[in-house]
């Protein structure tokens, strides 16, 4: 129960400390020295943040990118896992070998990038959403879900007149529930913290997501930090603020999330665990 509590301070603590260092003033943070109250706060560097027109609209490719992607990675993943599922499947042994292989051997980032623009997708949304429209340890977690569902019920199904895409929508869908938010979830996490696409593939600024611009802010606080002068001090300071501000606003999203999902997280992570 001690290490618990310990374990939980470890988590809790910094957290908090980021939270209430976001609404301290920048003397506050200029001086330190607190962890878990600051002598003066302050909201300025919220209205910094909000008043950037620019954030705003790397907050709503943020939100597009991780609605869309989830969505279309949530689909094509339980297709995919679902055809896998069945053993008369012709060339499932196959598959499932090259999909294997690429849980442990990548093409590389050169040959990636090369693939990128041979597909046209460099400065283009769809880079967000295409190339991580699959992953097979994803595929894998549905296809053992998919597994334990009687069969009973698909051939009754199939006597009744349904078609395989009838009896993988109306029947398989809805009684997989867990499995997908699970998959919902880790994939949106990952959409929503993802910053490399866009560093690697994206040189638009229109198209820059929230985590991009929180990475730029974290680059120019750098540059003043190197500086040395007193003037370019006071901007390090007020950059610092607006780093803490947008890592708390980019946070608040996925807390809110997180706990309709769950429920199903839960379930779906164990999916698989234990063998009978």
């Amino acid at each position: 129960m001690l290490l618990m509590a310990i374990f939980t301070l470890i988590i809790v603590v910094p957290l908090w400390n980021v939270l209430i260092s976001s609404f301290a003033s920048s003397q506050a943070l200029n001086e330190g020295g607190f962890i878990f109250w600051p002598s003066e706060l302050s909201l300025d560097h919220y209205r910094s943040v909000f008043q950037d027109k620019s954030l705003w609209s790397a907050f709503l490719i943020s939100v597009a990118k991780t609605g869309i992607g989830v969505f279309a990675h949530v689909v094509f993943c339980a297709i995919v896992a679902y055809a896998l599922s069945k053993r008369d499947l012709k060339g499932r042994k196959l598959y499932a070998s090259m999909g294997i292989v690429t849980m442990f051997f990548t093409g590389g980032m050169i040959p990636t990038y090369l693939l990128i623009k041979s597909l046209g997708l460099l400065n283009s949304f769809w880079v967000y959403i295409l190339p991580a429209m699959f992953s097979y340890y994803d595929v894998v977690i549905l296809m053992n879900f998919f597994r334990d569902v009687p069969s009973s019920l698909e051939e009754s199904a199939r006597i009744d007149g349904a078609s395989d895409w009838g009896i993988f929508f109306k029947i398989i869908v809805p009684l997989s529930k867990p499995a997908l938010a699970t998959i919902a979830l880790f994939h949106g996490v990952w959409q929503w913290n993802d910053f490399m696409t866009t560093k690697l593939y994206v040189q638009n600024e229109g198209l820059y997501p929230l985590q991009m611009k929180l990475y730029e802010l974290i680059l120019k606080s750098q540059a003043a930090a190197q500086t040395g002068l007193s003037a370019q001090l006071s901007i390090q300071t007020s950059s610092k603020g607006m780093q803490l501000a947008t890592i708390v606003v980019t946070m608040v999203p996925i807390l809110v999330l997180y706990p309709f999902l769950q429920k199903y997280f839960v379930t779906g992570t164990m999916l698989g665990a234990v063998k009978e």
